[in-house]
Parts: structure tokens; sequence; C-alpha cells
């Protein structure tokens, strides 16, 4: 049997996602030009956990904290490592490839679900992930090697760290019921102590207090660290894990496109077709859902 057709409301929170995290890779890419990826990593997720706990002593909601131990480890896996390996990456690697090589989160999402929430996959799910596995293959290009192996392989792990955030939260919802605002604001605040601590120990530039890094950082706590980061929440709460991982693979590809107008980043004649071969696998996954009788 399949899930009943879930919210017209998760279908405009996942909408919402998808704009404010594409653009936020090149706000990232922009700001490694006044500081370095951890200093400002750490910044944005310091000041993104205070607004949220703001936002709950507005909201009037609790400031008990969910389970303690899964939701430091969701902060660890979703705020710190994916975070903190995704900047890194950015200093030698492309807003728009690495946006891409991170997005590998869905395949891994999928199968954890599958083995810790015991979420089935049905046919037509094996078949988006089959889609966008070659398109994600047509993206990497292994024939040609792996380019910045190093960025790479950073950015491939924070879509793995992100993967294990994804299906931790989705258990700690379905076990304990926590509000998305609450989970976001004591998860971030975990992943950010991490986050300082790992800026304090590596050796950085020094931060450029410019307006550049300022309106990056602005963009970054209050867009993409904390709306964005509510809204996904949301999105997991009221939909399957598979689907709403799967269909988070927009983020990357409208990445690519800014990157492009942006920044210059010119796709290649592959990275085309991967990104075709991804958007076949969305509609493999959700176009059913998304049609209402």
């Amino acid at each position: 049997m399949t899930a009943s057709p879930h919210p017209r409301g998760a279908e405009l929170a996942l909408l919402a996602t998808i704009l404010i995290w594409a653009y936020s890779w090149v706000v990232m890419k922009q700001v490694l030009q006044h500081a370095g990826p951890f200093d400002f990593a750490a910044l944005r997720y310091v000041l993104g956990a205070l607004l949220l706990f703001g936002a709950l002593l507005a909201t009037r909601q609790s400031l008990r904290p969910p389970p303690l131990l899964p939701t430091a480890m969701i902060g660890l896996c979703q705020t710190a490592a994916f975070q903190g390996l995704g900047q890194w990456a950015l200093v030698n690697g492309g807003a728009g490839r690495i946006a891409l090589l991170a997005y590998t989160m869905p395949f891994w999402a999928v199968l954890l679900a599958w083995l810790i929430l015991s979420e089935r996959l049905t046919p037509r799910r094996w078949l988006g992930l089959g889609l966008a596995a070659v398109g994600l293959v047509c993206i990497i290009e292994p024939w040609h090697g792996l380019g910045n192996t190093s960025s790479t392989l950073l950015a491939i792990g924070a879509g793995m760290a992100w993967a294990m955030g994804t299906v931790l939260s989705k258990r700690v919802f379905t076990h304990h019921a926590p509000t998305p605002l609450n989970l976001t604001a004591w998860q971030m605040l975990f992943g950010a102590i991490a986050l300082v601590i790992v800026a304090l120990c590596v050796p950085q530039r020094s931060i450029d207090w410019s307006w550049g890094f300022i309106g990056g950082l602005a963009y970054s706590v209050v867009m993409a660290s904390s709306i964005a980061w509510g809204l996904w929440l949301v999105v997991l709460q009221r939909m399957p894990t598979a689907v709403a991982s799967l269909a988070s693979l927009g983020v990357p590809i409208v990445s690519v496109l800014l990157a492009w107008a942006i920044l210059h980043e010119r796709p290649s004649a592959m990275e085309v077709v991967g990104i075709v071969f991804v958007l076949l696998g969305l509609v493999a996954v959700s176009g059913l859902r998304l049609r209402r009788g």
C-alpha cells in the first residue's frame, strides 16, 4: 500500500527549501574570499542557533531539549559534518559541482531509512534511485579521474553525514514528536559547538569584516541555516524520507544554474546529461505524488 498524499504545505515547504539552499552554495563560495571555511561555518551556526532559540521564546514553545544523545548525533552529522565538510570542499571546488556531489545524500538516506526505519523501497523509488545514480556518475565522470580528489571526497562525505542526520531526525520525530523548531534549534546548537572547536583548532585566514562577508553571513544565518532547516524538518515530518530526500536533488540542479549565471562556472556536457538523469529520477519518484485527482 502507498502512503496517503502529503499535504500541499509540505510541497511548498520543499520548494522554498530548494530555492534557499541552492543560492546558499553560491553565497558560501563567495564568502571564502573574506574568511576561512571553519570560521564562517562556526559563526553561521552559532548565530543561527541563537536566532532559533529566540524564535522558540517568541512563539512560547518549550525550551526543553529532545533526547540529548540522538539530538547531539543529529547536530554532529547534519550541522557540523555536513556544513563543515561542504564548506571545506568549496575551498578548491566549484559551487555547482560541490553542491551536486554533496547531494549524493539521497542515495545514502534511502538505504539508511530502509535499514534503520524499515521504510519500504517501492519499485518506483528504486527506479528513481537508479536514474539519479546514473546522473551523478555522469556528473562525477570517474573515467576522467575525480578532479580535485580531496574536494570530491569531502563533498561526498558531507552528503553521507547529512544522510545520517536525515534518518536520525526522522527517527526522533517518530519516537519523541518534538516540534520542528525545537529539534532544529537544539541540533544546531550541538553542531555549532563542534564547529567552534574545529575553528579554534585549525589555522585559517583572518576574517575580513566587509559588507560582502556580512551580507553572506546574514543570508546564511537567517535564510539557509534557520528558516530553511526548519522547513526541511517540516518536510521530513510530513513526507516519506525517500521521497523528500530524492526530491531535494532539485537543490544542486538549481545551484549549478546559479553558479553558471553568477560565478561563471559553466557545466560540462556530461554534467548536463547527468542533470537530465537526475530530473528523470525526481519525476519517477515523486511525480505521481504531486498529482491530485
